[in-house]
């Protein structure tokens, strides 16, 4: 079997690289749309001097319950901890196994392998980039305690067929929501779609902080009560543990600065997925549809579009083209984890996934943040049609390596 694991880094900018025409994501731009507010919260935050937990950690935990449409949400230190804090309070550990994709972020299986636990990989839908469902459930074996859904880039994971098969098989649904908040999933918020849904508020997110930040929501009472003790060191009252806990607190600091942002997210959210549309427009009218595959979501999903993922065989050469041009883009992700060397000990082959394998070579993210322009994008189509138009008529990709 084929073992063979990626240890390549993205090669160094030179210096001859001209410089970006603009962000790849614009956080000051963000910033002075609501500085007053934001200064004004942290302010308020220094002046009560309570920085660990306390009631803006309250306050912002009731609006995120309200928003998923969940009874209860704890704030915790990332969004990867809200995974491993899931995984914990579902007293998942050595000798379970959970179901996840290998295309996607290393704190989605990391988290799974940090209880003792063993990350099982099934590969996603090459269209929505999501976990199949159908090969979810061929995976499943005695050992089988949770499936871990993520809701990738931003679009909800076929879910109806996941609770189906996590009721029939009496599973654990833990929702990677960590890109997808304020997404529906035939109506439904994520987040409240399994047992637990875990958020991230890096600052790349939608909802994103001034540091790390991550939320978790459920409807079980007795799941919310263990992850508020496990999150503080597994303790209900000073110096007295009844679990082995973390230190997984969310600071007030962070809960103030995004509780002013949280009254932005509906707005932030239509403005990505207007912008999302006006790609699509922009890229139909080049002809640049058939060159390139677009983001697809069905009619019944909300799409908030944290990233916007194109993808085409000439990944590589394009990139290149485009940083040359100053147009700047991100790969999302450019090695599956199964043959990242973290998971040798799994022993997946280079071609059991063939297509989180094939997207990680294909994929390329666009600018989408909400103070995008439309004279910015169109520069962003533009340089693509430039590139594809050199391609085609040389049918080599050596002028662009």
């Amino acid at each position: 079997m084929n073992t063979k694991t990626v240890t390549e880094t993205p090669p160094a900018r030179t210096q001859s690289t001209p410089p970006l025409l603009f962000p790849f994501l614009d956080l000051k731009a963000q910033f002075e749309s609501i500085r007053h507010e934001i200064l004004a919260a942290v302010e308020r935050t220094f002046e009560s001097q309570g920085f660990i937990l306390g009631p803006e950690v309250a306050k912002l935990e009731s609006e995120i319950a309200e928003l998923t449409a969940c009874k209860y949400a704890v704030g915790c230190a990332s969004g990867s901890d809200a995974l491993l804090l899931a995984l914990m309070a579902l007293e998942i550990g050595t000798g379970d196994e959970v179901i996840t994709v290998p295309f996607t972020f290393g704190a989605t299986a990391g988290s799974i392998a940090r209880t003792g636990a063993r990350p099982v990989f099934v590969d996603i839908d090459p269209v929505t980039y999501n976990i199949d469902p159908a090969l979810m459930e061929r995976a499943i074996t005695p050992k089988t305690r949770a499936l871990m859904p993520v809701h990738l880039f931003g679009a909800p994971a076929e879910m109806k067929p996941i609770r189906e098969i996590a009721a029939k098989r009496k599973l654990a649904i833990v929702e990677d929501a960590a890109q997808a908040i304020g997404s529906r999933y035939q109506g439904e918020p994520t987040g409240s779609l399994g047992d637990v849904g875990c958020f991230s508020f890096f600052p790349s997110k939608n909802l994103g902080g001034a540091g790390d930040g991550g939320m978790i929501t459920t409807n079980d009472p007795e799941l919310a009560d263990r992850l508020k003790v496990l999150r503080v060191h597994g303790t209900r009252s000073k110096y007295t543990y009844e679990r082995v806990g973390v230190n997984s607190r969310l600071d007030a600091l962070q809960a103030a600065v995004l509780r002013v942002k949280l009254r932005k997210l509906r707005q932030w959210t239509t403005q990505r997925q207007e912008n999302a549309a006006r790609y699509a427009t922009m890229f139909t009218n080049a002809g640049l549809d058939k060159m390139v595959t677009l983001p697809e979501t069905s009619s019944d999903d909300s799409h908030v579009y944290n990233q916007y993922t194109v993808r085409t065989p000439e990944r590589d050469s394009l990139r290149s083209f485009l940083r040359s041009a100053g147009i700047p883009t991100e790969i999302y992700y450019p090695f599956p984890l199964h043959l990242q060397r973290a998971y040798e000990y799994l022993g997946y082959g280079a071609d059991d996934f063939p297509h989180s394998s094939r997207a990680c070579k294909e994929v390329l993210a666009l600018p989408i943040y909400p103070e995008l322009t439309e004279t910015q994008q169109q520069a962003v189509v533009d340089s693509i049609a430039d590139f594809f138009s050199r391609f085609t008529s040389s049918n080599s990709t050596e002028n662009f390596q």
